[in-house]
């Protein structure tokens, strides 16, 4: 069991135990909403993880250097940057598969800009955020938004790589 893991199940050791104290049936209610939570994002895991592992099986280790690896400097850290934009899904998806790609021998630089640029720029989030944001507020925020993968992953590579 890796820290993480153990702060986690502190965590929902304590929310059980407070819930249960409450006595008004929370602590069935939030085992119940969890284990919902679960049947909805099983199958999605499941995929992601297969498709991790066939990442780390099929991706050519050549050309994971030869784009994004550590000798391929801001032009690794600007491609980096675009995959990071296009990544689907969530930190369940994105972190295994990106996790894969480090392996292969993506760059420390152009590993934090992937992540980075997920974070920050993923085109899926512009689905989410217009609707509720408007164009205005998405367009001023998502050009603002470009220079930071990008500095990140320069400064990374400067400073560690």
């Amino acid at each position: 069991m890796n820290l993480a893991t153990a702060i986690l199940v502190a965590l929902a050791a304590v929310m059980l135990f407070v819930a249960w104290r409450r006595r008004d049936g929370s602590h069935r209610q939030g085992i119940t909403l969890g284990w919902q939570t679960l049947k909805r994002t099983l199958p999605l895991l499941l995929l992601a993880f297969l498709i991790v592992g066939y990442v780390e099986v099929l991706s050519p280790q050549d050309l994971v250097e030869a784009l994004i690896g550590p000798e391929t400097g801001w032009r690794g850290v600007l491609v980096a940057e675009v995959v990071g934009m296009l990544l689907p899904g969530g930190p369940y998806v994105v972190f295994p598969l990106i996790g894969a790609l480090y392996q292969a021998g993506a760059g420390l630089g152009q590993t934090i800009t992937l992540i980075t640029s997920w974070a920050t720029l993923a085109f899926i989030s512009v689905t989410f955020e217009l609707p509720f944001m408007g164009w205005r507020f998405t367009a001023v925020r998502w050009s603002l938004s470009l220079i930071i993968p990008l500095l990140t992953g320069l400064l990374a590579q400067l400073l560690f790589g």
